[in-house]
């Protein structure tokens, strides 16, 4: 099997980038890699119509807020193979990533074998969880989560990188400056962002985004009945 395409490796240690590559390259000899460490790179290459043949994705990369990363790619490439990379390896994260639209899950503490057999399953067709992860029966979203991922997933890039920067605490000024425009533009886009959202101000859009924290689950076991 030949991968047709590019594979994204988004992630901002430079060491894991590396790890990853590795492991896409032993699953597929000559694939193309293509690399992001924030999401201002991921913006531009999506922006820029970047084609993909996989998606490899950490979940807490800078510029992304717990999930909104995911849901965000997985709104712009619905058809793609995406599999979550995360130091974070609680079952009730992993459940909620394939929940949010993930394929597969690796954790950063695999081994390079097991990360290559991950990326051959994926992009067979395949779901492939850690195995410690049993079937989870039960949603764990709730109508708000799926709200609010839609909420997420209808922003513009512009509108994405700036909440973002706003999570950070980033004053419009800030926000202005770096994305190279004009704070009226930085409003306007404020303004969008509030009404898709649903909220009416800075710290509702925060709090709002703080629901996507993969630090906000809980820890320990979740039921499978």
């Amino acid at each position: 099997m030949t991968l047709q395409g590019n594979v994204l490796v988004a992630d901002d240690h430079p060491l894991f980038r590396m790890a990853l590559k590795q492991a896409v390259t032993q699953a597929f000899p000559g694939a193309s890699v293509v690399e992001a460490e924030n999401v201002d790179q991921l913006e531009r290459l999506t922006e820029a119509g970047e084609t993909f043949s996989l998606l490899l994705l950490d979940l807490n990369m800078p510029g992304a807020h717990g999930f909104s990363g995911l849901i965000y790619m997985r709104k712009r490439y619905p058809d793609i193979p995406l599999v979550v990379v995360s130091a974070s390896e609680e079952p009730a994260v992993i459940h909620k990533a394939v929940e949010f639209g993930a394929n597969g899950f690796i954790p950063k503490s695999a081994s390079m074998d097991i990360m290559v057999a991950a990326i051959e399953k994926v992009c067979g067709g395949e779901r492939c969880l850690p195995p410690n992860i049993l079937p989870q029966h039960n949603p764990l979203l709730n109508e708000d989560d799926h709200d609010l991922a839609t909420s997420i997933a209808s922003l513009t890039p512009q509108q994405f990188r700036v909440l973002g920067m706003l999570a950070e605490g980033q004053l419009n000024k800030q926000i202005a400056y770096e994305l190279s425009v004009s704070e009226a533009t930085i409003k306007a886009h404020m303004t969008a962002i509030f009404r898709k959202l649903g909220v009416r101000n800075r710290t509702q859009a925060v709090i709002r985004l703080q629901k996507l924290d993969v630090e906000s689950f809980p820890s320990g076991d979740i039921s499978h009945s």
